[in-house]
């Protein structure tokens, strides 16, 4: 049978969703054998709009979810019950779903319970720690235990999940994290890149700066106040390094950085920033210290070594590699990593050299193929 024309439908609610399908949208949508639809649950709604402009999406759907102070419990009860009418009306082929929010697994739940097939984006990546990261490590086991095509971003990824006897459907593609990066940057080339670049001139950027992200609720406490002592100490060791920290918004990311950070003059906090903005200072940082899953993706695409404050990261295989080193939130050890980095060439050259094991940015062609066979052969 002939793929013509079959109905694919992206669901997604979050920044991160938006930034890795967007790609995967705009080459499905350039292809002429696949009608594309868009549904976002809005489980996140500035950060998801900023994202939707800037790669020029407009949803087909909006569930608008999002409320002040809303609750995992929230957003799965809403979340699953806006998408039985979006499923409906929209009568897809091929539902998509990405990564490990709750969003992407009341996606996979709502067409199973149709009984339409599902896509899962960047499957297979486990911590193998229930509660960390938390909830993602158990809607990424769900997800995947609900779909029937599994793009796996790495080998490691694939062989999770024969561990846990699936067998069937996975590919091997990269990680389209990768693909949106490029398209990104390439954007940023042309006339949407002067505002970001006019609007970040107050920063440091002409001098080695860290580019520092840390929100992740597990640290809450003590372990992040040890992350904020640990960038206070590298601070005042390297004078001559910015560290540029967008601060997210939580009031337990709030409070700490700024008492502890707030006084260093070579300590930039600055607004959280829109997904342009970040990858344009990224692109120019030297080194990034992140507890995020998607910077440890992006950064060493970009020759930039990544130091992880977290205890464990389904995203082993960059440890592996070199591109990433695990520092937890020990003070202790953040300093030492970071002191080595910026004061041993060697040791730089050798994580900034490693080979990104996440791809090289053509995964959602990849992606494009086998999505084609697959609805031929099976639809």
């Amino acid at each position: 049978m002939s793929p013509t024309h079959k109905k694919l439908l992206f669901i997604f609610g979050t920044r991160p969703e938006a930034i890795k399908l967007a790609p995967l949208v705009r080459v499905f949508s350039n292809h002429a054998g696949f009608e594309v639809k868009v549904a976002v649950t809005a489980q996140h709604r500035q950060m998801l709009d900023q994202v939707l402009a800037f790669f020029e999406i407009v949803p087909d759907y909006d569930l608008d979810m999002m409320k002040p102070n809303q609750s995992l419990f929230d957003v799965t009860a809403a979340g699953i019950k806006g998408l039985e009418s979006v499923l409906e009306d929209a009568t897809p082929d091929l539902v998509f779903v990405q990564g490990d929010t709750t969003t992407a697994f009341i996606g996979a739940l709502a067409a199973y319970y149709k009984k339409i097939k599902v896509a899962h984006v960047e499957a297979g990546l486990r911590s193998h720690h229930k509660y960390s990261p938390f909830p993602e490590e158990m809607n990424r086991i769900m997800a995947g235990h609900l779909s029937d095509l599994h793009l796996a971003p790495t080998s490691g990824a694939a062989e999770n999940l024969r561990r846990e006897n699936i067998l069937e459907g996975i590919h091997v593609v990269g990680n389209t994290v990768i693909d949106a990066l490029f398209l990104g940057l390439d954007l940023l080339k042309g006339p949407k890149g002067e505002p970001i670049r006019q609007s970040l001139q107050h920063l440091p950027i002409n001098q080695r700066f860290v580019l520092v992200t840390g929100h992740r609720r597990e640290s809450f406490g003590e372990p992040f106040e040890n992350i904020c002592h640990a960038i206070a100490e590298s601070a005042a060791c390297f004078p001559d390094v910015a560290f540029i920290y967008p601060v997210h918004l939580n009031p337990n990311v709030q409070e700490p950085v700024h008492r502890i950070l707030g006084g260093l003059s070579n300590v930039r906090l600055i607004e959280p920033l829109d997904y342009p903005h970040f990858i344009w200072l990224m692109e120019r940082c030297y080194v990034a210290l992140t507890d995020s899953g998607g910077m440890q993706e992006e950064a060493p695409s970009l020759g930039k070594p990544v130091l992880v404050m977290r205890e464990v990261t389904e995203r082993q295989e960059g440890i592996d590699a070199g591109t990433a080193r695990l520092v937890g939130t020990d003070q202790k050890v953040i300093f030492e990593a970071l002191h080595e980095l910026l004061s041993n060439e060697e040791a730089y050259q050798r994580m900034a050299k490693s080979v990104n094991p996440y791809g090289d940015g053509t995964a959602s062609n990849r992606i494009a193929t086998i999505v084609g066979k697959y609805l031929s052969d099976t639809i």
